[in-house]
């Protein structure tokens, strides 16, 4: 196999490491609490066995029930203990619980994942909070087979299994707990945008938009935001006018989400770090199929993490 090559170092202050969907990180609520979704916990004598034969994820919480399908989803779960002789309930939560305390939950009940809108998250505690860690990655033919955090310089001794991270977008993000807070996904920092135009007919939507080497295709950088929105609304009205025409229009806020994708486009190993709410994160893309990338955690003597790997390509994928 081939040897790991080095995808850039993070860092985790709070002890707490989060792997999660890239292109879900606009999701992410922090410490906030809000949303229309509800989140039930569950209880009594036969909490565990009922949750587990339910099948919605690990642990007592069931997150993110849309609002107008609580009232069915507590029936389904009193027919589903009622039909197997269970004594478990469920109680709704006044509120949706943030993400970050999910994390803080997630890890104190030893429960491997929790779920972001239905996409899983693997939240991992214990990651020392003082120094770098080295993320690298061992490459396939295209892409890699899997991404390991280095979490310590003590030689694993023993591996589990440690939950899936759900990946739609193509890329894995790695970072902070407490970080994540400060994310700023979609808003321009600096009030400014980039439109990029492309497909084959973009070079007629946009006949003076300049070209663009690096992003491909054609467009306008660094613009007042306003006014990319308003050339990316024209755009849009061109799109209903001529629909044989064949081309797509993004538009790209200054945001954290834009400096760190920037970078992974720029970068020969499709990987990037960006300093977010005082940690390193790190944004790679996986180059594989969509779905559920399984994690596995090491230990070291004492039993304390030492190394995290996300399987990104399954053994029997053809590489």
């Amino acid at each position: 196999m081939a040897d790991e090559v080095l995808l850039g170092e993070i860092t985790c202050p709070s002890g707490a490491l989060v792997l999660l969907d890239g292109g879900y990180l606009g999701l992410w609520s922090g410490d906030r609490a809000g949303g229309t979704a509800v989140d039930f916990e569950v209880h009594g004598p036969d909490a565990v066995p009922a949750v587990r034969t339910f099948d919605r994820g690990p642990g007592l919480a069931l997150y993110d029930v849309p609002a107008h399908w609580a009232t069915g989803f507590a029936a389904m779960f009193r027919r589903h203990c009622a039909e197997r002789g269970l004594d478990a309930a469920l109680t709704a939560h006044p509120r949706q619980i943030p993400h970050r305390d999910r994390v803080r939950r997630a890890i104190e009940a030893g429960d491997p994942e929790f779920p972001l809108m239905g996409v899983p998250v693997v939240p991992v505690g214990g990651v020392p909070p003082d120094r770098p860690l080295r993320v690298s990655a061992t490459p396939a033919e295209y892409g890699w087979h899997d991404i390991v955090i280095t979490l310590s310089d003590h030689t694993p001794v023993a591996r589990r299994p440690h939950g899936g991270v759900g990946v739609d977008n193509s890329r894995i993000a790695l970072a902070d707990a407490d970080a994540l807070g400060a994310w700023v996904h979609d808003d321009p920092l600096d009030g400014r945008a980039d439109l990029v135009v492309r497909g084959p007919d973009g070079g007629e939507a946009a006949p003076d938009a300049a070209p663009l080497s690096r992003e491909g295709g054609q467009g306008w950088l660094d613009l007042p935001f306003d006014q990319a929105v308003s050339r990316a609304l024209d755009l849009e009205d061109y799109a209903r006018h001529h629909p044989d025409r064949r081309f797509a229009v993004d538009l790209r806020p200054h945001s954290h989400q834009w400096e760190l994708m920037a970078r992974v486009r720029a970068s020969p190993v499709e990987a990037a770090t960006l300093d977010v709410g005082g940690a390193t994160m790190l944004v790679a893309m996986t180059t594989a199929d969509d779905g559920i990338l399984p994690v596995e955690l090491a230990t070291d003597a004492a039993g304390a993490p030492a190394e995290i790997r996300i399987q990104v390509r399954p053994a029997e994928h053809p590489a």
